[in-house]
């Protein structure tokens, strides 16, 4: 036999993955193995290596160690002290719960860089005085719920809530003062104590006495996976393994290729579970009942979305639909071993991913056609309108899934003077563009599509100059401002459609995880 070839192996992986003691991809800016745990690599940030040179990382990339890692905010002068920031070991959690554990923050603070009292002073009068105002931008009447009911009942002792509403307020000014070292370590230090007490909570189950203070956290948590955006150009290559029957040439994904928000997804998705699975606590709360009665009421037709304004994007499905039934009986032989197992009966399987796919689209559409009669109103209801398996196809990369997110970043373009969503219509819209413009589809998918994308393009690069007006013309729009034509509601409040949700979705249903707090 001849010799065996001498194997180089390579020394240009990340610290964590070294220190792990796996094979790291070296994919840029964070490997894959990072990306998947949610913690930093030191690809991406170079100041984490100090970090990795202590104790041994477990497998889930935390510290291996039973003690803690604590954030400690405190008084500049020593003389006053608040809670120490404690982020507990994976043992603390069981593995199977009925109310999912929210994942860790992605970036941890080192306990040598305390937030003092006088930054969070700083953060509690920012949030009293202006960024509660920001958080009723669809609803202004809840200005004063959000600047006083909820900083009182944060007051009462609840740390996740109090938390939650200074790393807002954080996120806020760093929107001013991007490069102030003090605000980014209060965004993530008091992210990361939120995120923690709010694990906790859920770990521990929701009954009468959190539910409220849990709604409103899930709430600025899916505010601060928005506003997070900001910070960052992208959420990095797409994630490793990533792939569906129709996903592009490159399923591993890229280092610098465009990644959707998925996070804020999650998040969303997150509270509408959280309202499904605390409903009947909820509703006896005033407080609650004004945020959620405050939403304009969803009046989707399924049966006529492709008769509405985006019905174009609907245009095709069926025979997509008919090349995915063969892709997914070779699918679900593969999960279950045997055609149809999981919904057992032939082909019942199939059916079924057939079926959720072809719901998971017009419900989009159809929620894009209100949204779209309800300018600078509609848009928010959609990351947690839309299912979870029309996430899953944005995260599959299907161009049909994000034909349909362009247009709904584009509806965004209205609320482009809110601190949170600033610059997010064009940025997103290029973003989506730019993966059909690049080889990841093809020519052939880029000419099929791009007609689908000219009118979220169109919105996105509209510049209403010095006017400051937040109206888009109509030529470009598409329709009348501001037309509401079709809402024949009456007395019908929000809450009728929580009722109904809450009857579907059974309370131990898993939460999906919120974002890292990796910016």
């Amino acid at each position: 036999m001849p010799p065996r070839r001498s194997h180089k192996k390579s020394r240009a992986g990340c610290k964590r993955c070294k220190a792990r003691k796996i094979k790291c991809d070296e994919v840029h800016p964070r490997c894959s193995n990072c990306l998947k745990h949610g913690v930093p690599c030191d690809f991406e940030h170079p100041g984490v290596i100090h970090e990795l040179e202590g104790p041994a990382l477990s497998s889930n990339g935390l510290p291996s160690s039973a003690s803690p890692t604590t954030f400690a905010p405190s008084a500049l002068d020593g003389s006053a002290r608040r809670p120490s920031f404690v982020t507990p070991t994976s043992s603390q959690f069981p593995s199977t719960i009925g109310v999912p554990m929210y994942q860790q923050p992605g970036m941890l603070l080192p306990s040598s860089q305390p937030v003092g009292r006088l930054t969070e002073l700083r953060l509690m009068h920012q949030y009293t005085r202006h960024t509660h105002k920001t958080l009723a931008v669809t609803a202004p009447e809840l200005e004063g719920l959000w600047g006083s009911s909820v900083p009182s009942l944060a007051f009462g002792g609840n740390q996740h809530l109090m938390d939650a509403l200074l790393a807002v307020s954080a996120l806020h000014l760093r929107s001013a003062w991007p490069h102030d070292k003090e605000l980014v370590r209060a965004s993530h230090a008091y992210m990361a104590s939120c995120l923690n007490a709010y694990s906790s909570s859920l770990t521990a189950g929701i009954d009468a006495s959190n539910a409220e203070n849990l709604f409103l956290t899930a709430t600025l948590i899916a505010f601060q996976s928005t506003a997070t955006r900001i910070f960052t150009k992208d959420e990095g290559p797409f994630a490793t393994g990533t792939t569906g029957p129709f996903s592009g040439s490159d399923s591993n994904g890229a280092g610098g290729a465009y990644q959707p928000p998925l996070a804020w997804f999650h998040s969303f998705q997150g509270v509408k579970t959280v309202v499904a699975a605390s409903w009947p606590w909820l509703k006896q709360s005033k407080i609650i009942l004004s945020i959620i009665d405050a939403q304009p009421v969803l009046n989707l037709n399924f049966s006529r979305a492709a008769d509405g304004f985006f019905g174009h994007l609907l245009t095709g499905l069926d025979e997509e639909l008919t090349a995915l039934e063969p892709l997914a009986s070779v699918a679900d032989l593969s999960d279950n071993g045997t055609p149809g197992s999981s919904g057992g009966g032939s082909g019942t399987g199939t059916t079924s991913i057939v079926e959720t796919t072809r719901q998971a689209y017009q419900h989009a559409v159809a929620t894009l056609n209100w949204a779209h009669s309800k300018p600078g109103k509609g848009a928010l209801a959609f990351p947690a309108t839309v299912s979870k398996r029309f996430v899953e196809l944005v995260e599959e990369r299907q161009p049909r899934a994000l034909a349909i997110l362009a247009s709904f970043f584009a509806l965004l373009k209205t609320l482009d003077h809110v601190w949170w969503l600033q610059g997010m219509a064009r940025r997103e819209v290029l973003g989506i563009v730019s993966l059909f413009n690049s080889d990841h589809f093809g020519p052939d998918l880029e000419r099929k599509w791009w007609p689908h994308l000219e009118w979220a393009v169109r919105v996105a690069l509209y510049d209403p100059g010095q006017s400051g007006q937040n109206t888009i013309p109509t030529d470009i729009w598409g329709s009348s401002w501001g037309f509401e034509g079709g809402d024949q509601q009456g007395d019908i409040k929000f809450t009728s459609h929580i009722e109904m949700l809450s009857e579907l979705v059974h309370p131990a249903s898993p939460l999906p995880p919120p974002p890292s707090d990796n910016t």
